[in-house]
């Protein structure tokens, strides 16, 4: 199938997958990540049957609440929802293809990260202490992730996932040192990243006093988390969106780590399929990694984030300086 009509199908088809799969891929590692900690855990669609409650709801605003905690949850969601649409999940040669910038991505992924900052300011003084760390750890975090970007336009030439994606491909059929090294140090950064910014490390450590839930995850800093003080429709609206990030992210870094399975453009309903195959296994493969990975870290101080992300910003720039090397020697 090809023309602009196929690759509006393929639009429409993926957004609409991503979608559906979001609450899913969450309930799922949560599952996972319950099993990894001894408990049985909430069943794989919880996240689906909470969703659905919490729409049924009435969101109950603080007395003095300005208008951003009306419109951020929505602007959240928008901007998380414009990045799903960009990053290919089972086919290439989508309709906003040419669109499909790296930067961008980030863009609006760091656009959904500021509106949940400033609702959660909306919350008081722990809210107020809540966004002030999550915007130390966006600073962290961003260098991180535009380095990563810079070598992987130094491998393509450009930042479009779709040039990325083609160059990564012939890069793992043959290439350099270069040629691997870029890939694996980006790739390797965005999944430190994509840890830092989606997993739920709880407070803690070798004879740390207990705390209650909320005081444990306000002071962890679960970036995944909706802020303080939403309820009802806003509730579901955060948690829709943290899912949907957590699934952008995933589908990133399965489309540069393992550029295999996707249906070429202007592929019929049979490559579909078996993209869509390719694309859920990669998924469960790489969300069981971050689960375990989060269970590892189980215990990480909230202290040593910031040299998480300092590693991952180490890593990000070793493959351009690797690439750098390469070329002066050639």
């Amino acid at each position: 199938m090809s023309g602009w009509l196929g690759a509006l199908l393929v639009q429409v088809l993926h957004l609409a997958v991503m979608l559906a799969a979001a609450p899913l891929l969450a309930g799922l590692l949560r599952t996972a990540a319950a099993r990894l900690a001894g408990r049985r855990g909430p069943h794989p669609l919880q996240p689906w049957r909470d969703l659905r409650k919490l729409l049924r709801k009435q969101t109950v605003a603080a007395e003095g609440a300005s208008p951003v905690a009306r419109v951020a949850p929505c602007a959240a969601v928008v901007a998380t929802v414009l990045a799903a649409a960009l990053v290919p999940s089972f086919s290439l040669g989508m309709l906003l293809g040419p669109l499909a910038d790296l930067l961008l991505v980030a863009g609006l992924l760091l656009l959904a990260r500021l509106a949940r900052e400033l609702a959660a300011m909306e919350a008081g003084a722990l809210g107020g202490l809540d966004a002030a760390r999550g915007l130390v750890r966006l600073v962290l975090a961003e260098p991180a992730l535009v380095i990563a970007a810079m070598g992987l336009a130094m491998l393509a030439g450009t930042t479009g996932l779709e040039g990325i994606i083609a160059a990564v491909r012939e890069g793992g059929a043959g290439g350099g040192v270069a040629r691997l090294a870029l890939p694996a140090s980006a790739v390797l950064a965005l999944a430190g990243l994509a840890l830092a910014e989606n997993a739920r490390l709880p407070l803690g450590g070798a004879g740390a006093p207990a705390l209650p839930p909320e005081a444990e995850r306000e002071l962890a800093g679960d970036r995944a988390a909706a802020p303080r003080d939403a309820s009802g429709r806003h509730l579901a609206l955060w948690e829709f969106q943290a899912a949907l990030r957590l699934l952008v992210w995933l589908s990133l870094i399965a489309a540069l780590a393992l550029p295999v399975g996707l249906a070429p453009a202007g592929a019929g309903p049979l490559a579909w399929a078996a993209g869509l195959l390719a694309w859920a296994a990669k998924l469960l493969a790489l969300g069981l990694a971050m689960a375990a990975a989060a269970a590892a870290c189980a215990r990480l101080p909230p202290a040593r984030l910031p040299e998480f992300l300092a590693a991952a910003l180490l890593v990000a720039l070793l493959g351009v300086v690797l690439a750098f090397g390469s070329a002066v020697r050639l």
